[in-house]
């Protein structure tokens, strides 16, 4: 039995069992280019994305925003959708997946650092230097239809900082996107995926409607969502595969909630 027809592939979307809640099927990337030297996975060529967004559209499912997504799924209306999300605001995403986006019908949700505009990747000790998108660049791609959300300021993890920081990197990011773009973002992505209850409750508190996070266990709620990651390595057999556990994970939660 293939991925794609296993029993347990529900809808990404699907509701659970007798109407209980279950979440979206996410997939998290990161920056698009040369993944030749990078030692986190994180880099899909452009010829990859593009063969992962047919896979998706030729299993009739469209990409979109997580607050979209979300807004779909409150109105009975996301069946055929799964969320696209893009980490940490590379350059690389107005110049190489933007078009692919568009090209496939296709939107995301951007997740940017507005304490590093115009900057590099310093978090990462290891692989190349990576530009980061410009106030321009996220206009830019706000204007292409993007959803634009927070990755906090400065791309820190939140469980390890002080209250006043963890303040300014959901409220402070949040004024400034604001400021940037003339909407105040619904969407916070956690750093690194690391969440606790300090840090969920700080980005509800912030205004956010919804916070993206990796795998929060527990903590998993609209305001840590669990996502799949992407990487160079996915093709149609793994995408599959992905896809199938999130159907019998969600199929799971559901029951026993």
């Amino acid at each position: 039995m293939s991925a794609d027809t296993a029993s347990c592939d529900a809808s990404p979307l699907a509701p659970g069992p007798r109407g209980r809640g279950t979440h979206p099927w996410i997939l998290m990337y990161h920056s698009v280019g040369d993944p030749s030297d990078d030692p986190y996975g994180i880099t899909v060529a452009p010829e990859r994305l593009d063969r992962q967004l047919r896979w998706l559209n030729h299993r009739g499912l469209t990409g979109v925003g997580v607050g979209p997504l979300l807004r779909a799924r409150a109105a009975g209306r996301a069946h055929g959708l799964v969320g696209l999300t893009f980490d940490d605001g590379y350059a690389d995403f107005t110049e190489l997946a933007l078009p692919l986006l568009k090209r496939h019908e296709c939107t995301a949700t951007l997740f940017v650092l507005p304490g590093r505009l115009g900057g590099e990747n310093a978090w990462d000790p290891l692989g190349p230097r990576k530009p980061l998108l410009t106030e321009a660049g996220i206009r830019a791609a706000a204007a292409a239809g993007m959803e634009i959300g927070s990755h906090g300021q400065y791309h820190q993890d939140l469980t390890a900082t002080s209250d006043d920081v963890l303040r300014e990197e959901t409220r402070g990011s949040r004024a400034l996107l604001r400021e940037m773009t003339g909407i105040a973002p619904q969407g916070f992505c956690y750093p690194y995926g690391t969440v606790d209850r300090r840090t969920v409750d700080a980005v509800r508190n912030a205004g956010y409607t919804y916070g993206c996070a990796i795998d929060p266990g527990p903590l998993g709620s609209t305001h840590a969502l669990p996502r799949a990651h992407v990487s160079q390595a996915d093709r149609a057999l793994r995408l599959g595969t992905k896809r199938l556990l999130h159907g019998c994970r969600q199929l799971t939660r559901g029951g026993n909630r």
